[in-house]
């Protein structure tokens, strides 16, 4: 077994390295400013009291809850979500490196949006799902594109994307876009049926935990949610809905962020009681059926937000300034945040002490300051992806089609099906950057097989020549 000099192994990866060794400077700087963790009401609470019960949510998935459980320390939960951070620029490293003809310099620079965005240190600092999420999802990309023939590496990829959909249900739809994609690369209807197979057994043991709790199979309601996003569009005078609907048909007059309709009190689902779920599934359908144009440009229209300049406050200021580190922070109150109990109360039931958000100078304004400046700018997403199609149309490549239809598919469809967010959009970066080294330097499978036959000559050209 050769053994790599020191001196050529950091001369091959020093872009890399030297990213990897800025973005951990910058995730200490952010822990030491906000000690030990950001929250966000009352989200964040929630999985909390759902890791203690061990009970699913009933509204949203639970993965998280489970990824919590066993720390029982805010702040090894935050530090291994840092590190998880990390995680995911190595594997896009590792990929262009392993299966392209990049030199290391350009596969580093691709991962620079990773190792430097302060939004997504900031997702990472938050105890929220997402972080988890875009971890296992580019995990299973990295698998599947090391190895696309292996059956291991395909179920636990597909296992992977199984764990990602019990953190967030839009991981559902991007096992279906992994097994197209199997098809397409020829990887043999075998993998194709083990991978969803392995899939299908994780999720239907996710749902039957659900109806254990609340008596029907599935992974939380999504019914009002689509409903709401309805609300933003629905024109009741060309929907003619039957009268048991006319109670959640909007107001008329300008309308309101689709989140808004779940929470506002004024709001039409606030009147539906107990039929709430039912009556919001039956109106999304009417809906869809009868304004389907309404629906896609509304949605897909939302979703153009993501390649502002500057980024959109949406669906309301306090919202979105929990995205960014906080100039203060309110002391946490003794009000109800889940299951009963309040987030001090939780937060005690959870590590033994409390863990509000304690802001630290001069640490703070540091990465405040960092956060004003350092983040991926609308435009230039929007570049990626239109120099990621530009190039396959000169030199198509069937492996960009995987990194890039998880980044369209974590792109387009939460603004669909919910509502835009800028928090949706950090987890496209890792795959929309991947998706575009993988376009310009993706080796075919006879190159693979002539570089390998090359080294194989050259190796003992090389003895003979030292003999």
């Amino acid at each position: 077994m050769d053994i790599i000099p020191a001196g050529s192994f950091l001369r091959t990866h020093w872009v890399f390295l030297t990213l990897l060794v800025s973005g951990i400077t910058v995730r200490v700087v952010a822990s030491l400013g906000y000690r030990p963790a950001l929250w966000f009401w009352a989200d964040s609470f929630s999985y909390l009291s759902s890791a203690l019960d061990m009970r699913p949510l009933e509204s949203r998935p639970s993965g998280y809850s489970v990824f919590l459980a066993p720390f029982h320390s805010v702040l090894a939960l935050v530090t291994v979500q840092h590190l998880l951070g990390l995680g995911i620029a190595c594997c896009v490293y590792v990929i262009l490196r392993k299966r392209t003809f990049l030199p290391g310099w350009a596969a580093g620079l691709a991962t620079a949006p990773i190792l430097l965005d302060a939004y997504q240190i900031q997702l990472e600092h938050l105890v929220m799902a997402d972080l988890l999420f875009t971890f296992l999802v580019v995990a299973a990309v990295t698998l599947i594109l090391l190895n696309p023939r292996s059956r291991l590496m395909v179920g636990v990829a597909f296992l992977l994307l199984a764990f990602s959909a019990m953190t967030r249900t839009l991981g559902l739809p991007l096992i279906g876009v992994a097994a197209v994609w199997l098809l397409i690369a020829r990887a043999g209807w075998q993998r194709v049926l083990a991978g969803v197979g392995v899939a299908g057994v994780a999720v239907a043991g996710y749902a039957v935990w659900f109806n254990a709790a609340y008596g029907s199979y599935g992974m939380g309601s999504s019914s009002v949610w689509l409903w709401s996003r309805t609300m933003t569009f629905a024109d009741c005078g060309r929907m003619n809905p039957p009268e048991h609907l006319k109670v959640l048909c909007p107001d008329i007059g300008p309308r309101l962020a689709a989140p808004a309709y779940i929470w506002d009190p004024a709001s039409p689902i606030m009147k539906t009681g107990k039929q709430r779920d039912e009556l919001a599934s039956e109106f999304t359908t009417l809906a869809l059926r009868s304004q389907p144009l309404d629906f896609l440009v509304t949605g897909l229209g939302d979703a153009m937000w993501a390649f502002h300049w500057d980024r959109v406050v949406y669906p309301s200021p306090g919202t979105q300034s929990a995205y960014q580190f906080p100039d203060f922070v309110k002391p946490l109150s003794d009000k109800l945040a889940s299951a009963g109990r309040s987030a001090p109360e939780l937060m005690m039931q959870y590590q033994g002490s409390r863990a509000d958000t304690e802001i630290v100078e001069p640490f703070a304004s540091w990465i405040r300051a960092y956060q004003s400046q350092v983040f991926l700018r609308g435009p230039i997403l929007a570049a990626i992806f239109g120099f990621t199609f530009l190039v396959m149309i000169i030199r198509f490549r069937v492996a960009t089609l995987l990194p890039l239809g998880f980044a369209l598919t974590l792109l387009l469809l939460p603004p669909l099906v919910a509502a835009f967010d800028h928090r949706y959009v950090v987890p496209v970066v890792p795959l929309a950057c991947l998706a575009a080294a993988c376009a310009v330097g993706w080796r075919s499978p006879t190159t693979n097989v002539q570089r390998d036959e090359n080294r194989e000559e050259r190796v003992p050209a090389r003895r003979a020549a030292h003999a």
